[in-house]
């Protein structure tokens, strides 16, 4: 299962690469600024990753999973590695891209389950498009209603 989700955030971009990026960073805050986050639990960090215990919700679903973080503030990028939960194996990668006359976020997910014929099924249809686009989609429209009304 491979999945791309993307939103522009317009405003001046050398101000707002960074909030997006902090936003992102800083998923300890998540369940305080992203409706749809039951809660996040940091088990490890250090100045460049966290792991944590994640909680959200997909139109009332419960859904959770535990991640480790990886910061690359020069590439403005961001990793997330699923390391327990129905997702374990699933990799993440937050790309921010100066586009125009503001920043394109792009959230790239992939996993595979090595199980034959219903694994790829099973991650491409329920978790993919029922789940991981669902939940990535409200939180970059969360980002950009939040930067776009600091930076209007």
């Amino acid at each position: 299962m491979k999945t791309s989700n993307e939103i522009e955030i317009a405003g001046n971009v050398e101000q707002i690469i960074l909030r997006i990026f902090q936003l992102a960073a800083e998923i300890q805050e998540w369940p305080q600024i992203l409706p749809h986050y039951r809660y996040m639990r940091i088990i490890e960090q250090s100045e460049t990753h966290k792991v944590a215990d994640f909680g959200a919700t997909r139109d009332g679903f419960p859904v959770k999973w535990t991640a480790r973080q990886e910061l690359f503030p020069e590439e403005n990028r961001i990793t997330f590695l699923h390391i327990a939960g129905i997702t374990k194996g699933m990799w993440v990668e937050w790309l921010l891209k100066k586009q125009g006359k503001g920043v394109l976020v792009t959230i790239h997910h992939e996993l595979s389950y090595p199980i034959p014929i219903l694994g790829p099924l099973f991650s491409k249809y329920i978790v993919g498009q029922l789940f991981v686009s669902n939940i990535a989609n409200k939180t970059l429209k969360c980002f950009k209603n939040i930067v776009e009304s600091e930076y209007p």
